[in-house]
């Protein structure tokens, strides 16, 4: 999985990405401190890897891991050039969703690019960009498409069909993910033309270390409002206070959190939101060698499970041995496990759960 940072300059968006990354991106209060995007490859929290390495004294436990990139901050006018604007937009279209950071704290020490904290407007002028590189590039597609209908090419003639909705969704001021895909071939449609404003969205409220704790400032209620007219996720943190997390040990880490009442971290939060955004969920294998964390589509079968560890594994699937962590964590060892039962021979119509400690049988 790979996301995207954005936001305007100084929002507290590299700051961010060093407190969830620990990779040291450059963060200074001067616009354009961020050119070439930063990329910070991470584990995601799983405790219940590591209390399935204690039950099977195992030698190694492989998380799996997400890629972060932070995305030099846009301006207005990034869709014409603007701020080197169209070499930004590009590192964007590779990632699978987008973290846009907006400030929602007031601090006159720390410059804002446009003079004073609206989070609406700086929402807007991100979202204004990415529709406007949207619409040009869609525009110049569907002219071009649009000719060659008459060769009675039915997937050209989807492409096309799809392009005139998105066009004008894009000429309304609406992102491209606000318009309905019916079927697979659409939802392949979409995915090749690589929109900006089809990736899906979580907003970073950047809250200070003063609002902490307390109901939403004025700020991140606005967001809030904004993101569910979208049906988009909101989290709020503080980018400064996590950034001063990160720094610490482990365990003073959690001394900290708890004076401060937080109660998960703000890459914890992200994984969190961007696993339910993406429709994501973990399946779970465990033996004494390895503990490890497959990421999986929530809704896949059993033999498209394997084929994420190997594609002989999918191919010559036989069967799955399936207990459930907790299930497993009762009993103590898979034995005991499987003596009350709660180990269960599942085919290839089973349907993958989250926390599923499986393991695979199959001939090739």
């Amino acid at each position: 999985m790979k996301i995207g940072v954005v936001g305007l300059p100084n929002v507290g968006k590299s700051t961010l990405f060093n407190a969830i990354t620990n990779a040291g991106a450059e963060s200074a209060n001067y616009p354009f401190c961020t050119i070439e995007p930063n990329i910070g490859i991470v584990d995601v929290p799983d405790e219940r890897l590591d209390n399935l390495g204690k039950l099977y004294n195992t030698q190694k436990i492989t998380h799996a891991s997400i890629e972060f990139v932070d995305i030099a901050g846009l301006v207005a006018g990034a869709s014409k050039g603007e701020g080197l604007g169209n070499k930004f937009l590009s590192h964007i279209r590779e990632v699978d969703a987008i973290v846009h950071v907006v400030r929602a704290f007031e601090n006159e020490k720390i410059i804002h690019v446009n003079g004073s904290i609206d989070p609406l407007r700086d929402i807007e002028i991100i979202n204004l960009e990415l529709a406007l590189a949207d619409l040009e590039q869609v525009t110049k597609k569907y002219e071009k498409d649009a000719k060659l209908v008459k060769t009675g090419d039915k997937t050209l003639i989807a492409g096309v069909n799809l392009m005139e909705k998105i066009k004008t969704a894009l000429e309304n001021n609406l992102p491209a993910r606000s318009v309905e895909v019916n079927d697979e071939e659409e939802v392949k449609i979409l995915k090749n033309l690589q929109l900006l404003s089809a990736k899906p969205v979580i907003y970073v409220a950047n809250i200070s270390e003063n609002d902490i704790g307390k109901e939403d400032n004025k700020f991140v209620k606005a967001i809030k409002d904004f993101a569910d007219k979208e049906g988009a996720k909101v989290i709020s943190l503080s980018a400064k206070i996590e950034e001063e997390l990160a720094s610490l040990p482990q365990e003073e880490r959690e001394v900290f959190k708890e004076e401060l009442g937080i109660k998960e971290s703000g890459l914890e939060k992200l994984v969190t939101a961007s696993y339910d955004l993406l429709g994501l969920m973990s399946y779970l294998t465990a033996g004494e060698k390895e503990v490890r964390a497959w990421t999986i589509k929530k809704g896949t079968k059993a033999p498209a499970a394997a084929g994420k560890i190997h594609t002989d594994f999918e191919k010559g699937f036989i069967k799955a041995e399936v207990v459930s962590y907790n299930d497993l964590m009762e009993a103590g060892s898979y034995l005991k496990a499987k003596e009350k039962g709660k180990v269960r021979v599942e085919g290839k119509d089973y349907v993958v759960q989250d926390g599923d400690v499986m393991l695979f049988r199959f001939n090739v």
